[in-house]
């Protein structure tokens, strides 16, 4: 999917004040959208598309039994197709969140509902629908001047560019449950963030090659740090040259080939059938597809890159950065000390 919002507009906001229900807070629904001026539009409108990340995961709607039972899906569904109905369908949504609000770590704020209109995808000029909540609050001066007199307000708001959590919903693969984008302040991490993305919108990740490249490398990470040091004894210079052989196929590869990446990166036999071995349980545990091949996303490699850690931590004294060939640094021990060293060969210092 190919995607441009800059020449996009806001035709439609309302604006609902949503509690939390588990703590006995109401929702406050309003009676008609917002009336704005069209430089007001288009500060929320360029502000409101500014979280979205077109190189990420992409979401669409679901339901265990049938999308037909998916509340959001179908509020999406009928004011994409008949615009009148906005209005209606906001104040729906705003019940549905307050409905779905009932973990004690989510806070109350404002849900705005958004009518987007001009958003190109795959060429084609269509309008969209976007959630956007506000929870957190920030003080600021209001001062106003009057010749040699000034007045100043304290006032408490949400700054425009500072919601906590949405999501963008386009009108394309509306069978399957459209194509959405979501934010989350927290990283799309935690209780909060599954709270807004699984159980209020109902929404599963679509099978994209930044999917199932960012899936494998994480997986392939938790591998290498966490299960191999349990089953083989293997030095921390070992795992840093493993999840760097790991990094380096992901970068230099265009497709993935799961034989080939086991057969580059891990080489022996016994440390391949233990990672086949994990693969499965890991699949099986977090209910989800890994294919045997795939296009490699190079936006999930970068992401991927940053947790990639290759740096070797020495007491307190010490970080080695390991990037290339892990035959240069050579670990020993020294009875006289007492202490382990490493050694490290090189041609110069840059």
């Amino acid at each position: 999917m190919q995607a441009n919002f800059n020449e996009a507009v806001l035709k439609k906001i309302s604006v609902h004040y949503v509690g939390n229900k588990g703590n006995g807070q109401d929702v406050n629904t309003t009676k008609k959208p917002l009336a704005l001026e069209n430089e007001e539009k288009a500060v929320i409108a360029t502000a409101f598309f500014s979280k979205f990340n077109l190189g990420s995961d992409k979401y669409r709607f679901s339901h265990g039994a049938s999308l037909d039972f998916n509340e959001v899906y179908n509020f999406c569904l009928e004011t994409l197709a008949e615009e009148s109905s906005f209005h209606k369908n906001s104040v729906n949504i705003a019940k549905h969140l307050h409905e779905n609000t009932t973990h004690p770590k989510v806070k109350a704020g404002e849900l705005y509902v958004c009518y987007f209109g001009n958003c190109l995808v795959d060429g084609a000029f269509v309008e969209a629908l976007g959630m956007f909540k506000t929870e957190t609050k920030s003080n600021f001066l209001d001062v106003a001047i009057d010749g040699k007199d000034a007045e100043l307000a304290l006032r408490s708001g949400a700054e425009v560019t500072r919601f906590d959590k949405a999501c963008l919903v386009l009108p394309t693969n509306a069978e399957q449950g459209f194509d959405v984008l979501i934010y989350d302040s927290n990283g799309n991490r935690g209780d909060e963030a599954t709270f807004w993305r699984e159980g209020f919108l109902g929404l599963v990740p679509q099978a994209t090659e930044y999917y199932h490249t960012n899936q494998f490398m994480g997986m392939a990470k938790e591998f290498i740090t966490a299960q191999l040091p349990h089953e083989y004894e293997i030095e921390k210079a070992d795992q840093i040259d493993l999840l760097n052989k790991s990094l380096e196929y992901f970068r230099a590869n265009e497709s993935f080939d799961r034989k080939g990446f086991a057969k580059e990166v891990f080489e022996d036999k016994r440390i391949i059938k233990a990672f086949d071995e994990f693969e499965t349980n890991y699949v099986e545990m977090n209910e989800m597809e890994m294919p045997d091949s795939f296009g490699i996303s190079t936006q999930a490699v970068k992401k991927q890159g940053r947790v990639f850690k290759s740096v070797l931590k020495l007491d307190k004294n010490f970080h080695i950065y390991i990037h290339g060939d892990k035959s240069l640094i050579e670990r020993g021990y020294d009875e006289h000390t007492g202490k382990k060293y490493y050694k490290i060969y090189y041609e110069e210092e840059n």
